[in-house]
């Protein structure tokens, strides 16, 4: 089966910092090598085929604004660095001329289904091309207020690593836009993909207030230690397993004990209530995709009958599992789970 394939236009503006574009594609590259079933195809475009970059590095080889943009299509726009290193001041009439030439590419290009994923400063040009006008968004802190100002219908937002509204993301200042990208590969290949990414660049899963809600599938994974990585690992592939301590320890390659006392420390829970929380989870996903009956859930989720089900479900949830399907879709969603132990 052909991998879907998923056209990124990364936008390089006038004194790109760097990092917000390696950061972001960098994660993407990564996605490409960890599963099959979506290829992000980037190609980097420009008004000039070379630009100066935020640490004085040029990038060439750029292609040009495209006319078109394919259905589904992500647009990238990077942000800007003021001062470039190894230069005080300059001449910014070359600079705003080729931001103007951006600026009006965003405002006749991107169309409903095209997603536009604005890193740091680029949602000051996205906001310059009215773009950003009754969306809630955000940007580097040092450039809220310009934001703003610049965009008076948008509903500015502090504090953020990332907002998403419709098909407009933005996100806070530099590293945030592996935040933002991380978010986005999780939608698009899943939590597994996006979970392997973050350890692979040593970053956490990272989330502040009123972000999207992080999957449960990934709580307790915001850490670097590989020994409990391992055993959660086996946990999330195959939760209803009779998964002891003894068992899990030695999939982790350690004592019983230290186990113990390494799962409390990074993951910030105990071994049984890990296992638990990824059991509700498949009981989640079992009661919102399917017809089965609450005892079979229990059942196929790893739990010895329906009250232990319902014991561990009402220490994360404030509603019964049996009042979930009542409740309908518009509830689930609220709490998007991803592909792993399915």
């Amino acid at each position: 089966m052909r991998p879907t394939e998923i056209p990124v236009y990364v936008v390089i503006p006038p004194r790109v910092l760097l990092l917000d574009v390696a950061g972001p594609v960098e994660v993407l590259r990564k996605a490409n090598l960890e599963q099959t079933a979506v290829r992000f195809a980037v190609s980097y475009v420009s008004p000039s085929p070379e630009i100066g970059s935020s640490i004085g590095l040029a990038v060439a080889g750029i292609a040009p604004l495209p006319n078109h943009l394919p259905d589904g299509a992500l647009v990238v726009v990077a942000g800007s660095a003021d001062v470039p290193l190894g230069t005080r001041s300059r001449n910014r009439d070359e600079d705003m001329a080729r931001e103007a030439e951006i600026v009006a590419w965003l405002g006749r290009t991107p169309r409903p289904g095209i997603k536009l994923v604005l890193i740091c400063s680029g949602a000051l040009l996205a906001a310059r091309a009215g773009l950003l006008d009754d969306r809630d968004c955000t940007t580097h802190h040092a450039c809220i207020a310009e934001l703003a100002r610049i965009a008076p219908n948008a509903r500015v937002l502090e504090n953020r690593l990332y907002v998403e509204d419709g098909d407009r993301l933005t996100s806070a200042g530099i590293t945030a836009g592996i935040d933002l990208m991380l978010h986005i590969v999780a939608r698009m290949a899943g939590d597994a993909c996006a979970l392997s990414i973050a350890r692979y660049l040593v970053v956490y899963l990272r989330r502040s207030a009123a972000d999207p809600q992080i999957s449960p599938w990934l709580q307790g994974r915001n850490h670097i230690h590989p020994s409990v990585h391992r055993a959660q690992d086996a946990v999330a592939t195959a939760p209803a397993r009779d998964w002891s301590v003894e068992t899990l320890a030695r999939v982790a390659a350690t004592s019983p004990r230290n186990l113990s006392r390494l799962f409390n420390e990074n993951a910030g829970m105990s071994i049984t209530d890990y296992v638990n929380r990824m059991r509700v989870a498949l009981a989640w996903e079992l009661l919102t995709n399917s017809r089965l009956d609450i005892e079979t859930v229990a059942e196929r989720a790893g739990f010895a009958s329906t009250r232990q089900l319902r014991r561990a479900w009402t220490r994360l949830h404030d509603l019964p599992p049996s009042r979930l399907r009542v409740a309908g879709t518009e509830l689930a969603v609220q709490w998007r789970v991803g592909p792993i132990g399915k």
